[in-house]
């Protein structure tokens, strides 16, 4: 004599508890991926379109007491503000540290700047420039 099962054959009458689960996490992912891209977009907007100006060291040429830097800044034409510079000794020790402003209405400045040091710096480096 056989025996019938009774249990419902596997698929036919709607999704497994484990399917559901699958389904429910997939949902969940898709929702916390949504979120971190929106996320991602948010600080790169703050980041690039809020920073009026941006710079960057072209060359320098260190002296005893001072290093002339080449310095090329882009801007909005109605942006103020300034670029922070400083210089390092060979040990590492901060020799020399200085703002220089900008107000002109050029979109594009490249200026040779004076950064004066305490003693022979041997680097010049871009902190930041920041707007007014």
């Amino acid at each position: 004599m056989s025996t019938a099962s009774t249990q419902v054959p596997e698929g036919r009458y709607g999704r497994s508890p484990d399917e559901r689960a699958d389904h429910k996490l997939k949902i969940a992912g898709a929702v916390l991926a949504a979120l971190l891209l929106a996320l991602v977009g948010y600080f790169a907007y703050h980041y690039i379109g809020q920073n009026k100006i941006s710079a960057e060291v072209i060359t320098f040429d260190t002296r005893q007491n001072s290093v002339q830097v080449h310095l090329e800044v882009h801007k909005d034409a109605d942006a103020t503000g300034y670029c922070t510079l400083r210089s390092q000794s060979k040990d590492g020790a901060e020799v020399g540290r200085a703002d220089f402003h900008f107000d002109t209405h050029a979109t594009r400045i490249d200026k040779v700047v004076t950064l004066r040091t305490t003693s022979k710096g041997t680097t010049a480096e871009l902190l930041g420039c920041h707007a007014d």
